[in-house]
């Protein structure tokens, strides 16, 4: 398939740039991935598709706050750096993306707070944006994560045209995050509420748990009209022995198995047996799923709406059949649905 068949045109005022009032009375739109039938719905009526042994798989990875505001010594220019993932915990080494770039240098040193709670020196270029630093601190790793909790902002993408705030920090985030490591949120979670988990819970529903730390590749542009020629950054996934044996039941005992968001499906199709079970894993993955392509595990999933010719609007045309997809991408403009990380959810039965 082609980029150009993933383009349309998504109108600024629907990219939601505030989570609903509650996690689940957000929209949803059902989509019936065999016969094309659209349903309008609100989040918390998921309940009513799923049954007994059914299993929601869902990413538990936990967003940090990793969008840093320093001055750079000498000039105090401000300069923003958003840090990526850490290399070595114990040098402190860290892969980051700094703006402006042109004035971060190797041998740089940054500053970070008031009283400089934090100082880090550029060790390497890696790429145009992209800045090898270490932290310069001799305290405890608590210490060091407190520090970059107290400094840090919650990562909310660009296209969300506002500081981050208090609320961000408890509503860009799922009520199941465990594991710290991702730099997005894995968004169609955030339409769980403790209350609608505990529902689901008593309906008989099982739970289980998969994590993908998301990086800034989910957000990237794919620059070529030929998909098969796009590359996908690789991102860390692991996979429980306990919670592939959860799927795999359920699987043999052919129930529903819900992919949870975008991130979910990629972990699970990422470990895949050569029986077509879930087996448990420990890597990096940068599968990219563009239709057509043959799912192995999940016969539903939950996602939110995304922006034209992303690779996450590519997946879920290929789970839910590229022209039910698009389609329901009409409707949903129509029905004026919010789009991206705040806004409304779909459900593809």
């Amino acid at each position: 398939m082609k980029l150009s068949q993933f383009k349309f045109n998504l109108p600024e005022s629907l990219v939601a740039s505030n989570p609903s009032d509650q996690r689940d009375e957000a929209r949803l739109m059902v989509l019936h991935k065999d016969t094309g039938e659209i349903e309008h719905r609100i989040f918390k009526d998921v309940l009513e598709y799923f049954d007994d042994q059914d299993v929601m798989i869902l990413n538990n990875t936990k967003v940090f706050p990793a969008r840093l505001y320093g001055n750079k010594e000498k000039t105090g220019a401000t300069i923003e750096v958003f840090l990526l993932r850490e290399l070595n915990r114990e040098l402190r080494l860290w892969d980051v993306l700094v703006d402006p770039a042109r004035k971060i240098r190797v041998g740089n040193k940054l500053y970070f707070g008031d009283d400089d709670l934090l100082v880090a020196e550029v060790v390497d270029n890696t790429t145009s944006r992209g800045r090898t630093i270490r932290f310069l601190f001799d305290g405890t790793d608590e210490e060091f994560r407190k520090n970059i909790e107290i400094l840090g902002e919650t990562p909310l993408p660009k296209y969300i045209k506002r500081k981050a705030t208090a609320m961000d920090k408890e509503r860009y985030q799922t009520i199941f995050a465990k594991h710290e490591g991702a730099v997005a949120a894995p968004t169609a979670g955030m339409h769980f509420s403790r209350e609608l988990m505990k529902r689901l819970e008593l309906k008989g529903i099982n739970f289980a748990e998969v994590t993908l730390h998301i990086g800034l590749g989910t957000f990237r542009t794919v620059e070529v009209e030929d998909l098969t020629k796009h590359k996908m950054d690789s991102e860390q996934f692991i996979i429980e022995e306990s919670q592939a044996k959860i799927v795999n039941k359920a699987l043999e005992n052919k129930k529903r198995i819900c992919a949870v968001g975008t991130t979910s499906m990629r972990a699970i199709e990422s470990a895949v047996s050569s029986g077509k079970m879930l087996k448990p894993a420990n890597d990096w993955t940068s599968k990219f799923i563009f239709p057509p392509y043959d799912f192995s595990i999940a016969n539903s999933m939950i996602t939110n709406f995304h922006t034209p010719e992303s690779t996450l609007l590519m997946m879920i045309s290929a789970f839910g059949g590229y022209e039910y997809v698009r389609h329901a991408y009409e409707v949903a403009l129509k029905e004026k649905y919010r789009f991206y990380s705040y806004g409304d959810a779909m459900l593809i039965i």
